[in-house]
């Protein structure tokens, strides 16, 4: 590994030379960044890998139900339950509720689809899990780096992959340097893997680039939202896992929550709204609020003591909207990817599995003395997997599921638990989620209750208990484009949805002393969840790193 200064025009910056950089600290970065240092000592040669992570650890950004298969992670490292893994809580039943407004039925176990099984699956906290995983990275040589997000991505005069740039600390909210700045480094490598998660914004730039979804359907994400509970140990069953559909959204309305009894007297409960919904009015957070009133679910909450909150888009495309995964220099890996399987609520397994495949490809490569080229076996390797006929058979989940409630349940039910998901059809998305707002003229607003500060929140308080925080002088990480559009577009025509799909109270808009609207960005709410860079209709708001180690910090979820 060699540190030297480059000379670029007007920035002098240091650079560091590592074989693979990895941006990224969740399961997919880290089991990537594992696999090649495993690889690497299976060989013994010396193999240079680093991660980057924008949270202030490793684990600090990782928000997820969860359930998980620890199929992948069996792979990956056999012995992880002699390293203490903390994998504790096998599932022990599952249940599915269809809720109306008052009522609940439940389905019977023996007509619940095999997406909806966990037997010989655990409920964790995925952030906990990627903890362990960062101290096995480090164990093996991997050097981390958490607080240094990756700001830009670097390419050689060929056009291919160079490495990245981590972003400047230290800089005002006009935009110049403060008496604390200091210039962000140069990260080189013969192959870079973007581990961000849903939505990354590295690599939102690269399929721009590189085109990387023109032979794919749109994207499509949900918004998950989630609180961590104490509970009363008379109404703790530890590996009780619940699911739900319909109320209290609309039946056309794709969304549906999950209440996964965890350890220690805690629950995990969420809710998951798809974004493609059409009523500007809509609010996953309030709709989350209101759900957990339901008989069906207070009476797992009532008495208990909200611990923590947190919210994350989610992929939900599925096989059909995987983009290509490979490009000069570099891959997408895990959830930047969209490898997620939306029918089983579970990514974490498809994270690590991606992870090893990339990882594999790239340390051939880096052998074979190639660099900047295309990682072609990647790809190839996931086309032959387990992971690969896990996602082709639920290919058509989301698709059904997006033609409302009814009709959905039903072909989902013909696909998975009649024909196991071996359909000779395909369905495809047609629409980004950007593209599904309908002006609020044609919707009707929806009344959401006022919190009890019991059993539901605001906003703000909410905010307060995920340890969100950004240092206030620097610029705001959620940027517009053009100034304008939030009030002459999304107020006039679509009644403003930035207040409402936000769920950290980031967007509001005031008034101003001539009766004028304008939008105020509250950037230091941010829980970096993505949503307002996937769902604004005009897709005028761009999401940039902040500052390293801002934003939540999440530490059971």
């Amino acid at each position: 590994m060699n540190t030297h200064t480059l000379t670029d025009e007007a920035v002098e910056r240091e650079s560091m030379e590592y074989d693979v950089v990895i941006v990224g600290g969740g399961p997919a970065g880290l089991s990537a960044a594992i696999r090649l240092k495993q690889l690497a000592a299976q060989r013994g040669v010396e193999f240079g890998v680093c991660v980057l992570e924008k949270g202030s650890e490793i684990g600090a950004h990782i928000l997820s139900g969860a359930v998980m298969d620890p199929r992948a992670l069996n792979e990956l490292i056999p012995d992880w339950k002699e390293k203490g893994a903390p994998l504790n809580v096998e599932v022990t039943e599952d249940r599915f509720l269809f809720l109306t407004e008052k009522g609940a039925v439940k389905t019977p176990n023996w007509a619940l689809p095999d997406n909806f099984k966990n037997h010989g699956n655990y409920v964790i906290s995925l952030a906990n899990v990627t903890r362990w995983l960062g101290q096995q990275a480090e164990a093996l040589g991997v050097d981390i780096f958490p607080g240094f997000p990756a700001a830009e991505v670097l390419y050689n005069d060929d056009g291919s992959v160079k490495g990245v740039v981590t972003g400047n600390m230290g800089v005002g909210k006009d935009g110049e340097p403060t008496e604390n700045f200091q210039l962000g480094m140069e990260l080189h490598a013969k192959y870079t893997l973007f581990c961000e998660g849903a939505r990354g914004h590295l690599g939102r730039q690269l399929n721009e680039r590189f085109k990387l979804n023109k032979d794919s359907d749109p994207q499509v994400y949900g918004i998950g939202i989630k609180e961590l509970w104490e509970i009363d140990p008379a109404k703790h069953q530890p590996g009780l896992v619940i699911h739900t559909a319909g109320w209290p959204l609309d039946t056309d309305t794709y969304g549906g929550s999950f209440l996964y009894h965890i350890d220690n007297n805690q629950v995990m409960v969420g809710f998951v709204v798809g974004l493609g919904y059409t009523n500007p009015y809509l609010s996953p957070f309030e709709e989350f609020q209101r759900y957990k009133t339901h008989p069906s679910i207070r009476a797992f909450l009532e008495g208990g003591k909200r611990v923590s909150y947190g919210a994350r888009a989610i992929t939900a495309g599925g096989l059909m909207s995987l983009p290509k995964l490979v490009f000069p220099g570099g891959a997408l890996v895990g959830d930047d990817a969209g490898f997620l399987n939306v029918s089983r609520i579970k990514g974490s397994h498809a994270a690590i599995k991606t992870g090893m495949l990339a990882a594999e490809a790239a340390f051939n490569a880096v052998q074979s003395h190639r660099h900047g080229d295309e990682l072609t076996s990647y790809p190839q390797a996931f086309r032959r997997s387990w992971l690969a006929d896990e996602l082709h058979r639920a290919r058509n989940f989301k698709q059904w599921m997006s033609k409302g409630l009814y009709l959905g349940t039903l072909m989902v039910g013909l696909e998975q638990k009649l024909l196991g998901g071996n359909v000779p059809w395909t369905l495809h998305h047609k629409h980004w989620d950007h593209e599904t707002l309908k002006p609020a003229s044609q919707c009707k607003p929806i009344d959401y209750p006022k919190p009890d500060g019991k059993l539901t929140f605001d906003r703000l308080s909410s905010v307060f208990i995920s340890n969100t925080n950004h240092e206030e002088n620097q610029p705001a990480h959620l940027t517009l484009k053009d100034a304008s559009v939030p009030v002459n577009v999304n107020l006039r025509t679509y009644a403003g949805p930035e207040g409402r799909f936000c769920p950290a109270a980031v967007y509001e808009f005031v008034k101003n002393d001539d009766g004028s609207d304008r939008l105020v960005i509250n950037a230091q709410n941010c829980v970096h969840c993505k949503t307002c860079d996937i769902k604004d209709p005009t897709q005028n708001i761009v999401w940039v790193a902040p500052e390293g180690g801002g934003g939540p910090n999440y530490s059971n979820m």
